[in-house]
Parts: C-alpha cells; sequence; structure tokens
C-alpha cells in the first residue's frame, strides 16, 4: 500500500508571504483579504475539501531591516509587513470547518510560557483539538525591543531557554489537571474538585511558574508541536520535542541527507523516528497543463519585486547583499557569511557561478522554495519522488498567490493524487493529532519527553494501575 502523504497549507496573516510583489498580480487576493476574514475561511474551507491536515500560519513580530541598513525595502515591498496575529483567527476559522487543524507560530522569545499555554489550551477547546504550535525561538533584531525585552540573546541560548519554557508548559498542559477534575456535583455545590487541580510551583535560571493551569484539559491538552529548527541546535531541540518537523531543502539529495540525520538525533533521544513526522516545504505552480503552468511562472516573475526578496533573504541571513553589485558573483566575496549563503545556492544549481542579480531574481518567485511547475501529473510525481526519495511523510504547500493558488492545488493536484492512493478522501479521525498519527491518538505519545517526569498525583496513579 503507497504511503499516505500528508498535506499542510502554509501561508502567513500577511500580504504575498514567500513571493514578493505579487500583490499587483490581479490573481492574488492576499494585499486586502489577509485583514479579511472571509478570505481565510475560504482558504480553510477549500483546504478542507482537499482533506489537508492543516492551514498552517508562519508569523514575526519584526521587521526586515538588514537589506541596505534599513527597513524600507521590506515595508515598500510589504515583505511580512503589515501583518496580522493569526491566533486571533483560529476560533473563527474552526466554526467554519469541521476536520481541518491550525497550526500557528509563537515564540519562546516573546511570551511567557503562562501566557502560552492558556492561549494554546483555549484554542484546542474552540476548534475541539484541532490546534497546532509552531515552537519558534524567533530572530527579528527589532521585535524584542518593541515588546521591552531588549537585546536579542544569542541563538543558542534562546533554545537553551526555549527548553525550560517547554518544561513549563508540558507541566500546565499535562500534570497541572487531573483528568477528571471536573465534577459538577449539584447535592454538594463543587463544580471543579480542587483535590484534583495542582500548582506545578516551578523554579529554574529563567521561569518561575507556581500555576495551576487556568485551563482544565482540552481534548489535546498538549497541542500538536511543529518545529522549523534546521541549526545544529534547532534539530537538536526539535528531536527532542516536536511532533512534526518543517524543513526546507533545495533538492531531494540535500533533503534526504538531512531527514536521515534528523531520525538519527530523535533515536538518540529515545524517542520512535516515526513519532515525529517530516514536512518538507514546496511551492507549487499549476495548470491544467505543464506548458500553461510554465506560462503562468513567466506571468509571475513580471510581477515580482526583486529587491523585496533580497530583503527577506537578508533578513533571514544577516548578510546585507546590497552592498555587492548585482553582476557580482557571490563565489568571489571574500565574506564567510557569504560563502554559507553561495553553499544553498550550489547545491540548487553546483554548475552555476552565481550573481547577486540572479539569486534576486531566483528568490523573487517563492524565495528559497524549490519550485514545482506542471501540470497535475507532472506534479504530482514530483511530489511522490520528493516523499519516496526524500523520506518526508508530506508536503506544506506554500502557493505563489492566494487564495487561486490553494485553489488549483486541491482542484487539480489533489485529485491525482488520491487516484494514485497518495492522498486521503476522507479525514477518520477528530483531531489534528489524530489526521498525523491514526484515529484514537489524541494525546501525546508515550515516548514524548513531556512525560518523562511524572508529578506525584500521575506517579500514584500509575502505581495504583500496576498494583490493579
Amino acid at each position: 500500500m503507497p504511503k499516505l502523504i500528508h498535506l499542510n497549507g502554509f501561508t502567513q496573516c500577511s500580504i504575498c508571504h514567500h513571493s514578493k510583489g505579487q500583490w499587483k498580480n490581479p490573481v492574488d487576493g492576499s494585499s486586502a483579504g489577509y485583514r479579511d476574514l472571509k478570505h481565510w475561511i475560504g482558504i480553510a474551507q477549500t483546504l478542507e475539501r482537499g482533506c489537508f491536515d492543516a492551514l498552517f500560519f508562519a508569523d514575526v513580530h519584526g521587521t526586515y531591516d538588514v537589506y541596505q541598513n534599513s527597513r524600507d525595502a521590506a515595508v515598500r515591498h510589504a515583505v511580512q509587513f503589515p501583518g496580522n496575529d493569526p491566533t486571533l483567527l483560529i476560533s473563527a476559522l474552526a466554526q467554519a470547518t469541521q476536520h481541518l487543524g491550525f497550526a500557528c507560530t509563537y515564540s519562546t522569545t516573546y511570551f511567557q510560557p503562562y501566557i502560552t499555554a492558556k492561549t494554546f489550551s483555549t484554542l484546542d477547546h474552540l476548534s475541539n483539538g484541532r490546534i497546532a504550535w509552531n515552537v519558534v525561538t524567533s530572530y527579528l533584531r527589532d521585535a524584542c525591543e518593541n515588546l521591552g525585552l531588549g537585546e536579542m540573546p544569542p541563538h543558542d541560548d534562546r533554545y537553551d531557554q526555549a527548553d525550560e519554557y517547554m518544561e513549563v508548559v508540558y507541566k500546565l498542559w499535562e500534570h497541572s489537571w487531573e483528568e477528571d477534575a471536573i465534577v459538577r456535583d449539584l447535592e454538594n455545590d463543587i463544580h471543579t474538585d480542587p483535590r484534583k487541580v495542582h500548582t506545578i510551583d516551578h523554579v529554574g535560571p529563567n521561569y518561575q511558574v507556581p500555576g495551576p493551569h487556568m485551563c482544565e484539559p482540552s481534548p489535546q491538552r498538549t497541542p500538536v508541536l511543529f518545529q522549523a529548527g534546521q541549526s545544529p541546535r534547532g534539530s537538536d531541540f526539535a528531536a527532542k520535542h516536536a511532533e512534526a518537523q518543517f524543513i526546507i531543502y533545495p533538492t531531494v539529495e540535500t533533503c534526504r541527507a538531512a531527514v536521515d540525520a534528523f531520525r538519527d538525533k530523535v533515536r538518540a533521544a529515545g524517542r520512535d523516528p516515526d513519532h515525529v513526522k517530516i514536512f518538507a516545504g514546496l511551492s507549487f505552480v499549476v495548470a491544467d497543463t505543464d506548458e500553461a503552468a510554465t506560462q503562468k511562472m513567466n506571468q509571475f516573475r513580471q510581477y515580482a519585486s526583486p529587491d523585496g526578496a533580497l530583503a527577506l533573504f537578508s533578513g533571514w541571513t544577516g548578510i546585507d547583499l546590497s552592498v555587492y553589485a548585482p553582476n557580482q558573483h557571490i563565489a568571489n566575496v571574500k565574506s564567510e557569511a557569504i560563502q554559507h549563503a553561495a553553499s544553498y545556492f550550489t547545491t540548487v544549481d553546483p554548475d552555476r557561478d552565481w550573481t547577486v542579480g540572479e539569486i534576486s531574481e531566483f528568490l523573487s518567485v517563492a524565495s528559497i522554495l524549490p519550485k514545482i511547475i506542471g501540470g497535475p501529473e507532472t506534479v504530482a510525481d514530483e511530489i511522490e519522488r520528493w516523499v519516496d526519495e526524500a523520506g518526508i511523510d508530506g508536503i506544506n504547500v506554500v502557493p505563489v498567490t492566494q487564495p487561486t493558488g490553494f485553489t488549483e492545488f486541491v482542484d487539480l493536484v489533489v485529485p491525482e493524487l488520491q487516484r494514485r492512493g497518495r492522498a486521503r478522501t476522507a479525514y477518520a479521525g477528530e483531531t489534528l493529532r489524530e489526521h498525523l498519527f491514526g484515529q484514537g491518538q489524541k494525546r501525546l505519545l508515550p515516548d514524548h519527553v513531556a512525560h518523562q517526569t511524572l508529578p506525584p498525583w500521575k506517579r500514584k496513579s500509575s502505581t495504583n494501575k500496576a498494583a490493579e
């Protein structure tokens, strides 16, 4: 039986997420739509019609100000700015759908763990167990300043802090409330049994959180945990905590090597590698035929904003590419940072000596994402190749325009994948975790780190069960 391919729709509550300049394209509705609830309801219902696992929202809390040492290019070209808060959409989108999951990016650097636990428990309740948290440590320097946090801590320090952060939220979600704490005893006038609601009394180097958790256990207790770190420290964090990892690699070969290495890390963390689903980010240009899709890609390039693309890439890498001439070959630039960036593009095309201008053109449609262009059969072939040869479990589908890109994928590609037995034709479970791990699997799997340390009431329960 062929392996089922999991699908998420990947976007951001902003304008032309990864394809700078497409707001000028008449078929793109994101410029006004990102602030229109009907726009997002339409996308959610389209993805549910295609039996997607989830609608996945990226998010940032700052501006891209590395390029030209200014945020002007990012503001001018709508580089994830302006943008709204996706968590506030979820209850409305859940009401408009029945099965689709929703993943939201939320930063361990910006928000206190007590607030995060309450936010995601609330969303899990309101969606009947269809919520995921994309755990990030963030990277935009002015966001920390705007939130009164001072300078951004170093990269690995942010992950060290995030490890303790996760310990706190696990205690709140998994350890604070017993399953039967809500008794609703009318005769004795007891709604919640206080003996079954516990403080967590966490004291650590970064957080002191007494608890208890504000929310009763939600359908999943802990939301499905996504993570997108590809640095060595980030992948260590994901191997320990994530139930799904989002990765971007330029080729099947580089992706396969990274997937194998990551699964080894998951195994070393004491977990079953199959308990972490790996999603590769791919962008799609789909039409009825290969020729029509190629023509559509050429049209997309006419609306592209290369400066906006460079502002985005410079913000990601910390490299200001504006100081180099468009015809300058990056292989000749004596800079360790530039060489690191160059290594990405040499994997895209190892025989090409990339110039800054060529990089900006490449990035201006779908940024660094691999671009799959073609009719339904061609696109389905490529998706199968990525899944089967790279060893991934699914795809984060990133369209060039919204909502048209999602609609075209659902109408043209999903039926072809379903015909091949590679995509689901109906939902089986109720929660997002069940979409990923099977019907009946609503809670964290037993080998997850959250279960390694049990609170006294759980240890007592386990002992009693053993005695029975």
